[in-house]
């Protein structure tokens, strides 16, 4: 017999005299036209329109590249749609085995192990590496993507966060912890929201001084970077310096899923215990033919990676001139900083109003309240002409909504300064 009355808990979450306090989060769908991205057609209040994307991930369009298509389509023709199984039971693909022998080999490591997503092999390889010994103290810097702070709760590892990319105070940590205690550093490359990059030779430094192990999460770096596009820690000529290099098929790659890269022992131990790994259905083998064939082409060829930085240098030049604030020129993520939650959101929907351009307002929790933003990423498939387009009608976003400039933001924050 039903009750007459409903839950306690379900009341929390339904009774209106008492909501339970969270963002309002409103997703606009989109198809993106393969052959066509950054062109998408996306349904909006008045209908279907057509809009250029200035938020996908999909950096170098990979996602849409005719080798990584014929790759999915005859896997799919080959193996069917799903993968039929977990890695440990029917669940391990060719396609699996042969993916994590290139990742492995384009980092130069002993092996690589596939995961469902990069939130997965974060969370997966971090519940297992940090809480292995049990005593392990982590150093995490403070801006590390939510994936990496889960995977340290999940350990139970005593934590110590440094301040973001804050050298100097991540050595006295260090320099105040037991010696003879595990240490393990763990940072990204490429920072998702500010798009500045990690000094990564400096801390290599302290981790052989302290020895510490390293886990480097490159997933915003990993094809567009370095050498075949292997990531920052390759460009600065320091990967082999990195115990662990953590990476994503969903982003650079264009498909979907994620990996770790390192020492075999360790790879090994992470497979046959790591709960996200073993009790998950294993990637469809049309994903991984995918990333294969992205991985493949991205180690021979300079074209998209070339065309993304010159992209992202013509944006900084043009926010630069027209006195937009924007985090850092480090990266190709564009950061611009509105710092205030509704008109982030003005700006945003202004954007596709008027322009018919995409880019999310993010908000907390992905980035602390009052330090809302634009995360802008060009791509490889952008011509300079929808570069000056975007950077046109951000400006004219900005004079219209009267969102502080660089310079007033610059005089503000100088006065509170003097008067502290």
């Amino acid at each position: 017999m039903e009750s007459e009355t409903m839950p306690t808990h379900l009341e929390h979450f339904t009774d209106k005299s008492t909501p339970v306090k969270v963002p309002a989060r409103e997703f606009l769908q989109i198809g993106r036209r393969a052959g066509y991205f950054p062109s998408a057609v996306a349904r909006i209040p008045e209908g279907e329109t057509e809009v250029n994307v200035w938020c996908s991930n999909d950096y170098l369009g990979m996602g849409q590249h005719p080798l990584v298509l014929a790759a999915v389509h005859d896997a799919v023709s080959k193996f069917g749609a799903g993968s039929g199984g977990s890695r440990n039971i029917g669940g391990t693909n060719r396609l699996h085995v042969e993916l994590e022998r290139e990742l492995a080999d384009w980092h130069r490591k002993d092996a690589a192990l596939l995961f469902t997503s990069g939130y997965a092999a974060n969370d997966g390889a971090l519940t297992v590496l940090a809480g292995t010994p049990a005593d392990t103290v982590v150093f995490s810097d403070a801006l590390n993507h939510a994936s990496i702070i889960d995977g340290l709760r999940h350990s139970g590892a005593t934590k110590r966060i440094f301040r973001h990319n804050d050298v100097d105070h991540l050595a006295r940590l260090l320099d105040e912890t037991d010696p003879d205690l595990p240490k393990l550093i763990v940072l990204e490359s490429v920072y998702s929201m500010s798009g500045d990059v990690a000094p990564l030779a400096e801390i290599a430094d302290l981790a052989e001084r302290f020895g510490a192990t390293t886990f480097l999460d490159e997933v915003h770096a990993i094809g567009m970077y370095g050498p075949q596009g292997a990531g920052i820690a390759a460009r600065e000529g320091v990967a082999d310096r990195f115990d662990v290099i953590m990476g994503t098929l969903a982003k650079g790659l264009g498909t979907v899923g994620g990996y770790i890269a390192g020492p075999s022992d360790l790879i090994d131990y992470v497979r046959a215990v790591s709960r996200a790994f073993v009790f998950t259905t294993s990637l469809p083998p049309a994903n991984a033919a995918g990333a294969l064939a992205a991985v493949r082409h991205l180690r021979g060829a300079e074209v998209e990676r070339r065309r993304l930085a010159e992209n992202a240098r013509l944006l900084h030049s043009l926010l630069n001139e027209a006195d937009i604030p924007f985090k850092s020129s480090d990266s190709h993520i564009v950061s611009a900083v509105v710092g205030d939650d509704a008109l982030c959101k003005r700006a945003s929907a202004r954007l596709l109003s008027r322009h018919r351009i995409y880019v999310q307002a993010i908000n907390a929790p992905s980035v602390r309240e009052g330090e809302e933003l634009l995360r802008i990423a060009p791509s490889a498939t952008h011509t300079a002409t929808d570069v000056k387009k975007f950077a046109e009608a951000l400006a004219g976003i900005w004079l219209d909504l009267g969102i502080p400039t660089a310079s007033e933001r610059k005089r503000s924050s100088s006065a509170v300064k003097e008067a502290v």
